[in-house]
């Protein structure tokens, strides 16, 4: 597989000299300075891959183009947004970037709730406890019926948590709860989240897949015929948070994805972090029964705890095991070449990692989860890893 790392652009504290340094050949990247909804501009575009290429990398994958929320709820303003992500999809598709991740998930991309838990060993990850979200739900949203979701011992954990952090505490946590977006931090309050999930107060997760149904439909021609695969990301958690339906979070969801719209340009983002916060996710049968679907895939590892906490994990490590499931992606590979498939090969990186290291003397990353050498770390380690079992392939 092409190695790859995420690249934020310019502003990333990750320079492009550094990530060549890694040895990957290639970055997942995206324009993050573009409001959602709006096309990409073609001379940006071009720029950004302009600048890529100078550093001698090739940029593999756009990730990602955001869906705008009236996409996801069918509101005022959709078919607008929808126009406008066509148009940014057929400018891709000319300037040669054939692979689009996106996700489906309503509001929040993903969701932890310490970003800085310190491991045994002194590095950092991110974790999430449902103790801690419980907190934020009840007592800083202060949602309607967030009780019903969570049951009396987490309450009452979640009551005696809040209590503790104090005021500043409260208030600080707060605030790292709400800037969870990847890659930029949209300084939304407590009452734009509010107003932002009234929105889906009558969506079910029926509606909202037959919401993603009506987008693909739009999108997938388009996708097709300007030679751009798109891959869809899973939920992350893939579980139900803040109400919020959850479409795309188990084998079943992708497989039902998969069959909204048959056209190969309609794929999966395969991440072994989103999918392996869940136990019942057989993650290397989702590669053996779904693989020829596969555009792009996130490689990480998590831990799961008995009491619903999980937390990143070293990239080997964890409970998901990923030796099956770099074996799986190679056999998938194999099975491309042998049938002459275009994208024989498709990309991977190593989706987040420790803090570490000369990580804690550097800036802060552009995005929690993102410092340069736990990602190095688990390059080298995903390297070494299909490298050995390639060779077990006849490769």
């Amino acid at each position: 597989m092409e190695e790859a790392m995420r690249w934020f652009g310019p502003a990333d504290t990750v320079t492009l000299e550094e990530i060549r340094q890694t040895g990957a050949t290639a970055v997942f990247s995206a324009l993050h300075e573009v409001p959602y909804g709006q096309v990409w501009p073609m001379e940006s575009i071009l720029q950004r891959r302009a600048q890529i290429e100078a550093a001698g990398l090739r940029w593999t994958a756009v990730e990602s183009v955001p869906v705008h929320e009236s996409i996801k709820t069918r509101t005022e303003g959709c078919s607008e947004a929808i126009a406008a992500y066509q148009e940014t999809l057929r400018r891709l598709g000319a300037a040669g970037l054939q692979t689009v991740i996106y996700n489906f998930m309503p509001v929040l991309d993903w969701v932890r709730t310490d970003l800085h838990y310190r491991l045994a060993d002194g590095a950092e990850a991110l974790l999430y406890d449902p103790v801690k979200f419980a907190a934020f739900d009840l007592f800083a949203l202060g949602r309607k019926g967030a009780e019903a979701d969570f049951p009396p011992p987490v309450r009452a954990a979640a009551a005696r948590y809040w209590a503790d952090l104090g005021v500043a505490g409260q208030q600080a946590f707060t605030r790292q709860t709400l800037d969870l977006f990847p890659g930029v931090k949209l300084n939304v309050s407590l009452d734009d989240l509010r107003a932002m999930l009234a929105r889906y107060g009558t969506i079910s997760a029926a509606q909202l897949r037959e919401h993603l149904g009506h987008f693909l439909q739009a999108i997938a021609p388009v996708a097709q015929a300007s030679g751009v695969r798109l891959a869809i990301h899973p939920d992350d958690p893939p579980f139900p948070v803040l109400g919020l339906p959850r479409i795309v979070s188990t084998e079943s969801d992708l497989r039902a994805v998969l069959d909204l719209d048959p056209s190969p340009a309609n794929g999966i983002c395969y991440c072994t972090g989103s999918l392996g916060a869940r136990g019942d996710n057989d993650l290397p049968g989702i590669v053996h029964r779904l693989g020829s679907r596969i555009h792009a895939a996130h490689l990480r590892n998590v831990q799961r705890e008995p009491n619903g906490v999980f937390f990143e994990a070293a990239h080997l490590g964890g409970s998901t095991n990923m030796a099956a499931v770099v074996h799986a992606l190679l056999q998938e590979q194999q099975s491309r070449r042998a049938a002459g498939r275009a994208d024989a090969t498709f990309a991977f990186r190593p989706d987040h990692g420790h803090r570490m290291l000369d990580d804690f003397r550097r800036p802060d990353p552009t995005c929690p989860g993102y410092p340069l050498i736990g990602r190095l770390r688990g390059l080298a380690e995903l390297r070494g890893l299909q490298h050995g079992l390639a060779h077990l392939l006849g490769r």
